[in-house]
């Protein structure tokens, strides 16, 4: 069975522990990079990201956009949002059905 994982600051992660995700708290950019790689590698699906750890280490993020497992999904962090994972999420949905889906057209 597939797990689910969350990485970033404690802060900011800690409460995932309650939905039954395994928490993993970084505090360096090479830790995280590290971690991220060890998450892909086991039999996690989903990896939730914070949006500043991922400003961070942009490379190790952009490594698995492509790949089926697991997604990497940015979340904001308790020292606030980027919208980052937002324009993520947008991009894939316009590379997946071909437009813009919040374009409003005014």
């Amino acid at each position: 069975m597939y797990r689910m994982a969350v990485l970033g600051d404690k802060d900011s992660i800690y409460g995932y522990a309650a939905l039954g995700m395994e928490v993993c708290p970084v505090t360096d950019d090479g830790e995280a990079a590290h971690k991220l790689r060890e998450l892909a590698e086991g039999d996690y699906a989903v990896v939730y990201v914070t949006e500043a750890l991922a400003e961070r280490i942009p490379g190790e993020i952009a490594r698995y956009r492509e790949q089926m497992l697991p997604a990497v999904i940015l979340i904001p962090g308790v020292y606030g949002n980027t919208g980052a994972g937002i324009n993520n999420v947008k991009k894939s949905v316009e590379q997946a059905v071909g437009s813009d889906i919040l374009f409003s057209g005014n």
